[in-house]
């Protein structure tokens, strides 16, 4: 239930109030319109999330049972040897980019040409056919795992931001706005008030001077 602010029933109050009564509704649109496509895109982003997901762990998956096997046919020592010498030499780049207000992340993942040479040069030599292609999966994979990093930051900072852009809709449609018409509705009551009194003293005086 709205509620009448407490202010002084006025004619400059009046126009005040009239002037943030219009604000507050351009303000509840342009929120509610920006609310309405931020969900759109976090929906959209959601989509994407849970595909590459699922893209991911499978390979991941595949990635691990290659690795348990070559563990079941090559020494424990050379895996150890072969898991401490540095595969690539990885870059990434973190810049944001503005979704409705809104700063994500984005991400460029670079690998080293020189680094990854060598790691080939070094995976196919005394190595198992599971171990190539556990370390082949997990080279292709980097991208994407990045990527789903990218994405999951993404759709947590648009939840945060709709939840914040919805707090202040609900606060303007529900609150503002709604006491802000009461308060003009109760100013205007009793200015019409303040009139019918006036003149009605005016005609007293009026009958008072015959």
């Amino acid at each position: 239930m709205a509620n009448a602010l407490n202010v002084k029933p006025t004619r400059m109050e009046l126009q005040k109030l009239k002037s943030h009564l219009a604000i507050a509704r351009r303000g509840h649109k342009l929120l509610k319109d920006k609310q309405d496509e931020l969900m759109r895109q976090f929906i959209e982003k959601i989509k994407q999330n849970n595909k590459l997901r699922q893209e991911v762990e499978a390979s991941l998956e595949e990635a691990l049972k290659n690795f348990v096997l070559a563990s079941s046919v090559m020494k424990g020592a050379y895996l150890d040897e072969l898991l401490a010498i540095p595969s690539q030499s990885v870059k990434v780049d973190i810049h944001k980019e503005n979704i409705m207000s809104v700063e994500v992340p984005k991400m460029t993942f670079q690998a080293s040409e020189d680094a990854e040479e060598s790691h080939l040069a070094l995976s196919y030599l005394n190595t198992s056919s599971e171990w190539d292609e556990a370390v082949q999966t997990l080279n292709q994979i980097m991208k994407p795992l990045l990527e789903l990093s990218e994405l999951e930051k993404t759709c947590q900072l648009m939840a945060d931001d709709i939840e914040s852009t919805r707090r202040r809709v609900n606060a303007l449609e529900y609150r503002v706005i709604p006491d802000t018409q009461e308060t003009i509705a109760f100013i205007e009551s009793k200015l019409e008030e303040s009139e019918r009194s006036t003149k009605t003293r005016m005609i007293k005086i009026k009958d008072m001077n015959h």
